[in-house]
């Protein structure tokens, strides 16, 4: 049996951070960081059920084109993502009144709606990129046995092109969902490796008063590919995602907006656009897949 300090529920029984019970989780999920961009996307919806919010998590569970849909903020950064899919995978596959795994396990669809800055000039601002794959540099992944689930090859070239610092924890990568990947890709979609930093500023390379470890970092990740694959664009979410959801037997896939280019410096002029033409697209797709 799972401890009560381990799995902590609410007293009405939900679970702690998230403040959700069972019955308010559908198993097509999309994942936002800004609470304010859950009813941009549920404005949409034929019905809303349900919804909360404690903290930085807000939740709202409806009806789209009769496919059930539950939209969840998550926060900032993979220490929130870590929160967020062990509280959901707890609602859906632990009973939480004898507090034992359950026999038959779902798989929940795990998908991340964001935005990011492309770290290439031929990936332009209003552009949408699908992220084949998840490069975490932010260490959280490493609490976990991650080497069944993760792309050993790619992280030991991304290593050694780059120069890796390995006081700072080695870098992971992992693939997403095959199956999510094709019920969403299209030529609208760049695909690549999206690199989630476990900051905003220094881990991704800004300099503001402090000397970053490595100030050349951008520009070797810039240089990086594996095979056909390159990196994209960077955020602080996706590698989060990938990993515990293949961990925990889920499909995950994120995908974002991008509003900013970082190659030639250039911002969206409208990235609430660019973000609103993101959730159109991808709730369309959602709604027809069996």
């Amino acid at each position: 049996m799972i401890q009560s300090s381990e799995l902590i529920l609410n007293p009405d029984g939900s679970v702690y951070h998230l403040n959700l019970k069972p019955e308010h989780v559908a198993h097509n999920i999309i994942f936002v960081g800004d609470q304010n961009r859950v009813e941009k996307i549920t404005q949409f919806f034929d019905s809303i059920e349900f919804s909360t919010q404690k903290r930085e998590f807000k939740t709202q569970t409806g009806i789209f084109k009769g496919k059930r849909i539950t939209v969840m903020s998550t926060g900032i950064g993979p220490d929130n993502i870590d929160i967020v899919i062990n509280e959901l995978d707890a609602l859906v596959n632990i009973d939480l009144e004898t507090r034992q795994p359950k026999e038959k396990l779902t798989s929940l669809n795990i998908i991340r709606i964001g935005t990011s800055g492309s770290l290439h000039a031929d990936i332009p601002v209003d552009s949408f990129v699908m992220s084949k794959f998840g490069l975490g540099l932010d260490n959280m992944l490493r609490s976990y046995l991650i080497d069944a689930v993760s792309n050993i090859e790619m992280e030991d070239a991304f290593v050694q092109h780059t120069n890796w610092d390995l006081r700072k924890g080695k870098p992971y990568v992992i693939s997403c969902s095959e199956k999510l990947e094709k019920i969403i890709e299209s030529d609208k979609m760049h695909k690549g490796i999206t690199a989630t930093a476990g900051g905003f500023y220094g881990p991704q390379g800004r300099v503001l008063r402090l000397d970053i470890q490595d100030e050349k970092l951008n520009s070797k990740m810039d240089n990086f590919k594996f095979e056909e694959n390159r990196i994209t664009n960077l955020e602080m979410e996706t590698a989060a995602i990938y990993g515990l959801s293949a961990l925990l037997g889920h499909n995950a896939l994120s995908l974002n907006a991008i509003i900013a280019n970082r190659a030639n410096g250039t911002f969206s002029e409208d990235p609430y656009k660019a973000v609103d033409e993101l959730i159109a697209y991808t709730l369309e797709k959602l709604s027809q897949q069996e």
